[in-house]
């Protein structure tokens, strides 16, 4: 477990490395020992900025550090303290996807815009929570695309999990249905529907997610239970409108945040964490399986300053 553990940390070091060597650098270049100034403090603002973090929090964090009133401003001494009020932040909404006993099958919907990752990272749900004893059953519910069916039958088999599927072009509203019924013949615990890629200003996609939700429920009001919205790191600010307008459709329950190995921008999460306060469940810092994880508030801060 506890090598496990440092794998882990070690990856996620890696993968923010992006982000964290531009941030760290910065921090680097503005404190070197002596007290902080009114333009030391605003770099450091535009540093935040700069690494995707908002606006809001940026400012407020900057005024956190004036109030420190550090006699000998270090860099270290700036990011063990960033990292704190980070943490801070933070906790609140690192929360894993927890499926409930209560419903047989768990059900999940995951959604997002074209190319975020969605299918890859329901195969790696898939394997984190067989890897915790659950039985899971994954949708192939993006029947627009031929490859994303196929892909997802490669998870299966990489898995162990069944995967529910039809002929590219059929209908996905269908298909889910189809699926909660044969998850609940085998006992499931915990189904992944996947749907297609759609973005949120396409009002016509939108309708067939909303469809999609309008026949889960037919067969269980309650369902889906989560409905996670995957996000690519790379898109920076361009998430916040993903957010609003995923939520407003299909009641977004929890966030999923991947490719933050290819992004400057992965201070993205903490600036969500504020204006949304929704849950982020993993994160993913790589192509493999392992690469995504339960989210983890206090070494994600570490980890976006450069602190081990």
């Amino acid at each position: 477990m506890a090598d496990g553990k440092v794998g882990w940390l070690g990856r996620l070091k890696a993968g923010l490395g992006r982000t964290s060597q531009a941030l760290g650098r910065g921090i680097d270049g503005l404190f070197g020992g002596q007290k902080a100034d009114a333009k030391t403090l605003q770099s450091l603002e535009d540093l935040l900025v700069m690494s995707d973090l908002g606006i809001a929090t940026a400012q407020r964090l900057a005024k956190d550090v004036a109030k420190e009133r550090f006699d000998e401003a270090t860099a270290d001494s700036v990011r063990e303290h960033l990292a704190r009020e980070i943490e801070t932040i933070l906790e609140p909404i690192a929360r894993p996807l927890e499926p409930s006993a209560a419903h047989k099958p768990h059900i999940v919907l995951v959604t997002g815009v074209n190319g975020s990752g969605k299918t890859t990272t329901i195969g790696k749900l898939a394997h984190y929570y067989k890897n915790q004893g659950l039985k899971v059953m994954l949708a192939a519910g993006d029947t627009f695309r031929a490859a994303a069916i196929e892909q997802l039958k490669i998870w299966g088999e990489r898995t162990g999990a069944p995967v529910i599927s039809s002929q590219p072009g059929a209908d996905a509203a269908s298909l889910a249905f189809d699926a909660i019924q044969q998850a609940r013949e085998a006992d499931i615990d915990l189904l992944f529907i996947d749907t297609a890629g759609r973005l949120q200003n396409r009002k016509e996609l939108m309708a067939e997610l909303e469809k999609i939700v309008r026949v889960i429920k037919k067969i269980d009001p309650d369902a889906p239970h989560d409905c996670l919205l995957v996000l690519d790191a790379t898109v920076g600010q361009n998430a916040h409108s993903q957010v609003e307008t995923f939520r407003q459709i299909v009641g977004i329950t929890g966030l999923v945040v991947t490719k933050l190995d290819g992004s400057a921008k992965g201070g993205v999460i903490v600036a969500l964490a504020e204006k949304f306060a929704l849950p982020v469940h993993a994160i993913g810092v790589g192509e493999t399986a392992d690469d995504l994880r339960p989210f983890a508030a206090k070494d994600f801060a570490r980890a976006l300053v450069g602190l081990d």
